[in-house]
């Protein structure tokens, strides 16, 4: 199975919130080979900026250096499709750029999403995609 993260997946794992403990199984997951965790680079930078806030950037980049040599994979790139998704999302569920490129992704490669963002519980009750929730 594939999970994508939202911003706020990791930053309650950085920050030992509640979910953190399901956050750390699925970064340290061993199990299929097939399996994979990813984030875009849009929630990426959600948790940078984030993390410089909260604890400075010296840490912030010590942060995206780590993200970037785990096995999380980083999505770099929007395709035209998750464009268009996100666009529907944005003006269907009146949700911020960011969680209309997440869930837009996550729908796009079939992907679990791993969140606690109360925001985008409609576009799961309409079984737009699976989510995980971080309680």
């Amino acid at each position: 199975m594939d999970y994508l993260f939202d911003a706020c997946a990791l930053i309650a794992f950085l920050n030992d919130e509640a979910g953190a403990d399901t956050v750390a199984g699925l970064l340290t997951q061993k199990g299929d080979t097939t399996d994979h965790v990813f984030i875009t680079c849009v929630q990426a930078l959600e948790v940078y900026y984030d993390r410089i806030y909260v604890k400075g950037r010296e840490y912030a980049d010590t942060f995206l250096e780590n993200l970037y040599s785990s096995t999380v994979v980083v999505l770099h790139d929007i395709s035209r499709d998750v464009i268009r998704e996100a666009g529907r999302f944005k003006t269907s569920y009146s949700m911020s750029l960011a969680d209309a490129i997440v869930c837009a992704t996550a729908k796009s490669l079939g992907a679990t999403l791993v969140t606690k963002d109360d925001e985008l519980s409609a576009p799961e009750q309409a079984g737009e995609f699976s989510m995980l929730w971080l309680k």
